[in-house]
């Protein structure tokens, strides 16, 4: 089985020591190179291109933001992943704008960190649970491409918010049935697959932000 090859981008040395140590004991992966800052990322991703990267969000001399935007203007198949904080959380929309595919909390464990890493490298995009539940709806504009409507955009910030189904139709006093058909329609209509695209979707037009 083809290992998943992976690259670590962190300016805290312990933090990323210990990240390259726990992965590098996962038979299933293999540590491509290790960066501490988006300088040196950049530099050795001209030799090495990795399945997956994990990239801190606020780092010196250049941060995740710039390091996300530059490496995907050189490989845009690449797959990134934020390693983040609460307190980073100006940063999120900028992250996400950048083509990221996820968000880790660096506080996850070891069996989220996995789950993030199979979902990206598998094609998907992975969203911590607690990030999710940060999400609010902004003042919405209509989008007349889309064409989302009112219904529809009150479901999607709950959705976006990381509530089932069961608590959206108790919280809008519908039936669950009516949930998953304006769920399937904001699917339809956003072209993704999962609560986690839809968040990603939803920053990058201007409908969600991160509180």
């Amino acid at each position: 089985m083809k290992r998943i090859t992976l690259a670590v981008v962190d300016d805290h040395d312990l933090f990323r020591e210990g990240i390259v140590l726990m992965l590098g004991q996962i038979p299933e992966y293999h540590i491509l190179f290790e960066a501490f800052n988006g300088e040196a990322f950049l530099e050795q991703l001209g030799t090495h291109t990795p399945d997956v990267v994990l990239m801190d969000v606020n780092m010196p001399r250049m941060d995740g933001v710039e390091a996300t935007q530059r490496a995907l203007s050189m490989y845009p198949y690449l797959k990134i992943i934020a390693l983040t904080m609460f307190s980073d959380h100006v940063h999120y929309s900028q992250m996400i704008r950048a083509g990221v595919k996820g968000f880790m909390l660096k506080k996850g464990n070891k069996h989220e960190l996995q789950q993030a890493i199979a979902e990206v490298s598998g094609g998907g995009v992975y969203f911590s649970q607690e990030i999710l539940q940060k999400v609010a709806l902004r003042t919405v504009r209509k989008d007349e491409e889309q064409r989302l409507t009112e219904r529809e955009l009150g479901v999607l910030a709950l959705v976006c918010t990381g509530l089932t189904t069961t608590e959206i139709a108790e919280k809008l006093f519908i039936s669950t049935k009516t949930v998953e058909g304006h769920r399937a329609n904001l699917f339809e209509k956003t072209e993704v697959r999962n609560a986690a695209e839809l968040v990603i979707w939803a920053i990058r037009n201007g409908h969600l932000t991160i509180e």
